[in-house]
């Protein structure tokens, strides 16, 4: 096939030895079929997104950090120069993101390189060695429906205590590998520390899960795996071996605002007086 121009900087520099065709095509990028040294790998070229609305982007870049004060400042300002460097950090999230889960055990496609914007990594297979298909483009039994449950809520979990929350996981971005779901397509992952916005996010892409394989278990359906997730998380408690239920009730005991309004006042009061103690001394 004719080499795509955004793969000729790889093979130039030896990274791929022979594209051997298109795997797929999307409005944010294109993902091909590479020979790299023997092995059969998956390039994933990813295309300037002159449309993309960062509004929108807005509640997956929070938290994230940029440490080129220049490049921050564009950023904010929404210039042509800003826009690259957003298009950047998207794509740079993503990359990031599958180093650190891979590196945590999390079922993700094992990340090789990142270079001039083309993400070389493994290409998941089926059992017969085929291209694994997409969770959404399959038919599942009951119990298959429920095996792939637990064990996506176990990969969601794993993620969670290595910090990243997906953010946009559903049917279509889990490949159904011969051992199992595989997660796919991170660029929107969140830093779960830092994202006022996780807890929300979390608990949609469990609840996207539910509803799909709801279709086949419909006992799924009344599970609560998402607040429970969160609340063990909040609290400190959640490991990646966690046992969960999937019910969770929430406290009806009203919150009580004097000691709270109190615990504040305090810790007012103390740092004023540290502050004035350092004065003094100084």
């Amino acid at each position: 096939m004719k080499i795509p121009k955004s793969l000729e900087p790889l093979l130039h520099d030896g990274l791929i030895d022979e594209v051997l065709g298109q795997l797929m095509s999307g409005k944010e990028a294109e993902v091909y079929i590479v020979r790299c040294a023997g092995e059969i790998r998956c390039a994933k070229a990813y295309k300037e997104v002159k449309h993309r609305s960062f509004h929108k982007q807005a509640q997956y870049m929070e938290g994230r950090k940029v440490r080129n004060s220049r490049r921050s400042r564009a950023m904010d300002k929404h210039s042509s120069f800003g826009r690259k460097e957003q298009e950047s950090a998207w794509q740079n999230a993503e990359v990031d993101a599958l180093y650190l889960l891979f590196a945590a055990g999390v079922r993700v496609p094992q990340p090789h390189c990142f270079f001039e914007g083309v993400l070389l990594m493994d290409l998941v297979v089926d059992a017969e060695g085929e291209v694994a298909p997409r969770l959404n483009d399959i038919d599942l039994s009951a119990p298959v429906a429920r095996q792939y449950h637990r064990q996506l809520i176990a990969e969601v979990v794993r993620m969670l205590c290595a910090g990243i929350v997906h953010g946009d996981l559903s049917e279509y971005n889990v490949l159904v590998a011969g051992d199992g779901p595989v997660i796919i397509d991170l660029p929107q992952a969140i830093d779960a520390a830092g994202n006022n916005n996780a807890g929300r996010l979390l608990m949609r892409d469990v609840d996207n899960l539910a509803a799909y394989f709801g279709q086949f278990a419909p006992e799924l359906l009344g599970t609560a795996y998402g607040r429970e997730i969160w609340h063990l998380y909040e609290s400190g408690e959640l490991q990646p071996e966690s046992i969960l239920t999937g019910r969770f009730e929430s406290s009806e005991k009203a919150a009580n605002v004097h000691i709270v309004l109190r615990e504040i006042e305090d810790s007012r009061k103390e740092a004023l007086a540290r502050e004035a103690g350092r004065a003094a001394v100084a």
